[in-house]
């Protein structure tokens, strides 16, 4: 049995007014440090947040990032084919390279395709994920044009803890994951390992003849396994003075559908190293210095008849330091100021023209309330050996009403710097590329109350001097594109039911002027999505269900080629044994929903799971 797209949409829609924000409120939720680079409630934020912490990633069931992620407020994937393969994350139509991704603080993501390897990043290492939509960059410099994805991995709680989860399921899948965490009088350690195997599913059904999706004929199994490990630490060195230093490293092998050019499977590495030294020598002055390094490595290889062949090599090494001060200039006034550095570094089998580069910025911003209204300006500016200069900037302006009602509004500018690839690809480059920018414009209006919220937000977005090939097939920054979109977001507790959903709309267009595609979607952009999330507790038995959809999309600029929408519902079901043993149980797209985010590569169809778990009381 199938579940028709506009059924699905139809229920996210009408259950929408009646219930309201994208999460439950916790003591956790209600600070955010991404938006504004300093802790700021979820209510009081100018711009639109989001943050899932670890009881909803639990509840969730979730196996990976994009699980975790799919149907919320202003998020849209594509994936090429399961567990493991790539996947490009769209933040209010933004393409995957203009989403900041943050572990930690520290930049993740490829100098040479400007992407975050977010398949690779293990759910059971994430202790919350902080989703701010709309342009950061007067905070954070390139790539935050969409918006920014934070993750926090695991940290430590009150005293001793512990935690352990086994997992298996369709697919041969097979999950562990085991850590402790301890917090004494002035320090506190952190350690997690988990491990995830699957035999996967055919990823592609692609044509050497048809020339069509991977090119090949290969109707196997692709396989995936990530194996990683986070250690977390911090000690206060004086009452005043506080040390901290992480460290998470994620290695993955992943089988997928390729030729002898390309490869066919690769070894792949995610490692986030950081540390950071805070002073707060006064309740009105803080200080932060903080340094990072993200390596992402991308080794590839082509498997045959039991023999593996070198295909390729593209390793990168990003190091970012940073200074920022937060100055309590008077009660409900506060100014942040700082400056970053970061140097990319390539390695790769393929020789780059440049392979290093470095940019300075250095942003301050201003945040003031004023009884009913508060306000936020910031302002950047980014000096980058490659291209020179780019300054960015942002005002936001909320009012309280009363009765919990607010409204908000935020204007801001983006860009995001030509990566490796993009000015030194051998043959498929250009060297004098500009960087692409953004303005943008949001509107919102919330309400919170204690056992229920809303959120609703409209906004636009232009993107000037977007990078893509002329007629000639040289890459020049010529197109252009205007996103419009809406977003409604809403949480109710209501009889023991907890309702929680979301609802997208976003109108991604190509504006390049006199262009052959100009007024059509940009690709692979659905322009509705949705997400509804139902669960209610039974004593020690609690009972869920997850539905979420997308619209069609087309998935070529000329678009022609179209991919039909699509529905799928999850179910869910967790057994507490007692006060630390839980037994967790979950039967996805049940109704076997057969659908693509990319022409030619396969989705998982109905898929089950049988989960363990152990978490120690504080």
């Amino acid at each position: 049995m199938k579940l028709p797209y506009h059924r699905l949409s139809l229920a996210l829609a009408l259950s929408l007014p009646a219930i309201a924000a994208a999460q439950a409120p916790t003591e956790l939720d209600d600070v955010t440090v991404t938006a504004t680079r300093t802790p700021v409630s979820v209510e009081a934020s100018v711009v639109p947040v989001q943050v899932i912490d670890r009881s909803q990633i639990d509840h969730s069931q979730a196996n990976s990032l994009q699980e975790l992620l799919r149907g919320r407020a202003g998020v849209d994937f594509t994936n090429q084919g399961g567990t493991g393969k790539i996947t490009s994350l769209f933040l209010r139509g933004s393409n995957s390279n203009q989403v900041l991704v943050l572990v930690d603080g520290v930049r993740l993501g490829s100098a040479t395709t400007g992407m975050a390897a977010l398949q690779d990043l293990p759910v059971d290492q994430i202790e919350r994920v902080e989703i701010v939509r709309g342009p950061r960059s007067s905070l954070y410099g390139s790539e935050a044009i969409g918006g920014v994805i934070q993750i926090f991995t695991r940290s430590a709680g009150k005293g001793l803890q512990q935690n352990l989860s086994v997992t298996a399921g369709s697919n041969n899948l097979r999950q562990a994951s085991a850590g402790f965490s301890n917090r004494g009088e002035r320090g506190w350690v952190s350690a997690q390992g988990a491990y995830q195997k699957t035999d996967g599913i055919n990823a592609c059904n692609g044509s050497s003849l048809l020339f069509q999706g991977c090119y090949v004929e290969e109707p196997d199994r692709d396989g995936y396994r990530n194996t990683s490990i986070n250690v977390r630490g911090g000690y206060a060195l004086t009452d005043t003075l506080d040390l901290e230093g992480h460290v998470l490293s994620a290695n993955s092998f992943n089988e997928y559908d390729g030729s002898v050019f390309g490869g066919n499977e690769a070894d792949n590495r995610q490692q986030v190293y950081g540390g950071k030294l805070s002073w707060g020598p006064s309740e009105t002055v803080h200080i932060t210095a903080q340094v990072g390094r993200n390596v992402d490595q991308a080794d590839n290889y082509f498997a045959s008849n039991g023999s593996r062949r070198f295909a390729s090599a593209f390793d990168t090494r990003r190091d970012t330091a940073s200074l920022q001060g937060d100055f309590l200039l008077a009660e409900g006034q506060q100014l942040t100021a700082g400056a970053d550095w970061q140097n990319d570094k390539v390695t790769s089998s393929t020789a780059y023209d440049v392979n290093d580069r470095d940019n300075t910025g250095v942003f301050a911003e201003y945040q003031g309330q004023f009884g009913a209204h508060s306000l936020q300006a910031s302002v950047r500016n980014d000096d980058n050996e490659q291209f020179g200069n780019n300054t960015t900037g942002s005002l936001g302006y909320g009012f309280a009403f009363g009765n919990g009602f607010r409204l908000t509004a935020s204007a801001g500018t983006g860009f995001k710097a030509p990566t490796f690839n993009d000015l030194y690809y051998p043959g498929f480059s250009n060297p004098d590329l500009e960087p692409e920018e953004s303005k943008s414009l949001n509107v919102g209006i919330s309400q919170y109350a204690d056992n229920w919220n809303w959120t609703f937000n409209a906004y636009e977005t232009r993107i000037d001097q977007l990078i893509g090939y002329d007629s000639s097939f040289a890459l020049v920054n010529v197109a252009e594109a205007r996103i419009r979109g809406a977003e409604l977001t809403g949480f109710m507790s209501l009889a023991g039911f907890e309702f929680n959903a979301q609802a997208s709309f976003t109108d991604a267009r190509d504006h390049t002027s006199g262009g052959a595609t100009y007024d059509n979607w940009l690709a692979r952009r659905a322009r509705t999505s949705g997400r509804l999330d139902v669960d209610k507790s039974f004593g020690p038995l609690r009972l869920g269900i997850t539905a979420a959809g997308s619209g069609h999309r087309y998935d070529n600029a000329a678009n022609t080629l179209r991919l039909a929408g699509y529905g799928t519902v999850d179910l869910r079901v967790e057994y507490a044994i007692n006060g630390a043993w839980s037994l967790q149980a979950k039967a996805a797209n049940v109704f076997d929903r057969e659908y693509e985010t990319i022409a030619w590569y396969n989705q998982p169809g109905r898929e089950y799971q049988l989960t363990l778990r152990y978490r120690s009381a504080n």
